[in-house]
């Protein structure tokens, strides 16, 4: 088993909480358990120390760091020069993530950047791995290659199919875009880590998975329960073991690595490739000790399956159940039954009917557009046509401007306005019973109703199928029709729609 430990910077530069990370990456190094020290990224939205900074001064004492790269806080450029910089510096493992949605910082909550997603982020890595090409004023230029080992992360604990399902989308287009290894989102189901697995299998994806294991206090779980630690999943059964843990002389401690260990064991059983530790200020003696007890229950994981069984209400599987193994069968679960129902089927299916009566290529009304389109062309009715289009769609959609328009990619549901992490290629982990990580209780996620609207006519696995490129600034504040029928936008691209001349005459 590969195993990774999972340690936070905290805020601040030489603080107690980097000089604890130090000691205790030191202590990793030398006892030899472990194989990469994993370094967050502002967990919970706080600031706190860049990871690539103390990923150098880990990797100088003789252990690999795995630095968590999200996507939170820095546009593509900024992106792409931290990814030169740990090139630079040798740090080449990467745990690549949306990121916490930040939540306070310096005179106020922080102004929110989600320029790329986990699946660009990845495909850009691929690219700089290759050798990555950029233009010049005549002609290409090519950077030599990189040496990065990118990973992704996925949550299988979700209690909704619409919530599932987008994690597993999400996950085939992380794997296309590159990623190179998977870690799963921390949650006690056993049938969950299991269903991952399977599915992974089910759909031909050949990539090493480490599960998280999380060396769970009471505090720690009450947060977790409360969803104050978005993606992360407590029941109340669980949280009453621990309650009736903490009463012990020790606090619990023992039936926490106890339980870790055990954790451990059912993982290497289930055949994950490794594990990912973690734990509120847990001491690498203790994770040595949960990892060689783990092994040592590794050889009767079976006996162990019962205990693991914290299922949030109602969660929907992707698999049947095994009733005699409390596991899976490899038998997916049917989904005809559930629930389809769009509350506002109305302005979807008026959306459905004006995009297929004007924006399908081969229509009479796409080639009507078209023509117009190329008449109207810098012209001052142009403006006009993008006033009144940026009118109907901010009433309807909420509508950002942003020019290059993915309403069609997302059911007619608009990431830029309606996704506080502007998400283009699926959801993050963050949410919680279909409810939005940033908004819990107030906004549904935007992808779960998006499959719902897809599911109700059976296209849900569009969400899967179509990779979505970022927003193309360029075209910031101009008309997103324009932009489409002049072939200039990213659907425009992926449909082939050639862009048209600026002279009218020339051939498009």
């Amino acid at each position: 088993m590969t195993v990774t430990w999972e340690l936070v910077p905290g805020r601040g530069a030489r603080e107690k909480a980097q000089e604890t990370v130090l000691l205790e990456a030191e202590k990793a190094a030398r006892g030899g358990k472990i194989q990469a020290v994993s370094l967050t990224d502002n967990p919970g939205g706080q600031p706190a120390l860049m990871a690539d900074s103390l990923a150098c001064e880990i990797k100088a004492l003789g252990i690999e760091p795995l630095v968590h790269f999200t996507c939170k806080d820095k546009n593509r450029s900024q992106i792409e020069s931290q990814l030169y910089a740990l090139e630079r510096a040798g740090v080449r493992n990467l745990l690549v993530m949306s990121g916490d949605y930040p939540v306070s910082g310096f005179m106020g909550r922080p102004q929110p950047v989600f320029d790329l997603d986990p699946t660009h982020v990845l495909a850009l890595i691929r690219d700089l791995n290759n050798g990555l090409e950029y233009p010049l004023p005549k002609g290409t230029g090519k950077l030599q290659t990189g040496h990065f080992f990118a990973g992704a992360a996925v949550s299988p604990f979700k209690q909704t199919e619409a919530e599932l399902l987008g994690q597993y989308y999400k996950l085939k287009k992380k794997i296309d875009s590159g990623a190179s290894f998977v870690v799963t989102q921390l949650g006690y189901d056993i049938r969950k880590f299991q269903e991952v697995l399977l599915y992974m299998k089910r759909r031909g994806i050949e990539v090493p998975v480490l599960g998280n294991v999380y060396i769970l206090s009471y505090p720690v779980a009450r947060m977790m329960k409360e969803n104050r630690l978005p993606g992360c999943v407590v029941t109340d059964e669980l949280l009453a073991q621990l309650d009736q843990e903490r009463s012990l002389p020790d606090k619990g401690v023992e039936a926490r690595l106890l339980r870790a260990a055990r954790m451990y064991a059912l993982l290497k059983g289930l055949g994950f490739s490794g594990a990912h530790i973690g734990g509120h200020l847990v001491t690498y003696e203790q994770v040595e000790a949960v990892i060689e007890k783990g092994e040592e229950l590794s050889a009767s994981w079976e006996a162990l399956i019962r205990e693991f069984q914290y299922p949030l209400p109602g969660s929907f599987y992707y698999f049947q159940g095994d009733p005699y193994t409390k596991l899976n069968q490899f038998a997916p679960a049917s989904r005809q039954g559930l629930s389809t129902d769009v509350a506002d089927k109305g302005l979807y299916g008026f959306s459905l009917f004006v995009h297929n009566l004007f924006f399908e290529p081969g229509r009479k009304g796409f080639a009507l557009m078209r023509l117009f389109a190329r008449k109207l062309k810098g012209t001052p009715l142009a403006n006009l046509l993008h006033k009144v289009e940026h009118l109907l769609k901010t009433l309807f959609y909420e509508c950002r401007d942003c020019g290059d328009c993915a309403l069609v990619d997302l059911a007619f549901l608009c990431p830029m306005s309606q996704c506080p992490k502007q998400q283009r290629n699926g959801p993050c982990g963050g949410s919680y019973q279909g409810w939005c990580e940033v908004y819990p209780g107030r906004r549904r996620c935007i992808y779960a109703r998006a499959y719902t609207r897809l599911k109700s006519r059976h296209q849900e696995n569009q969400l899967e199928e179509i990779p979505v490129p970022p927003c193309n600034w360029e075209l910031n504040s101009s008309s997103a029709w324009l932009n489409f029928f002049l072939g200039k936008d990213h659907t425009a691209k992926r449909l082939g729609i050639s862009e048209l001349p600026d002279k009218p005459g020339h051939s498009g």
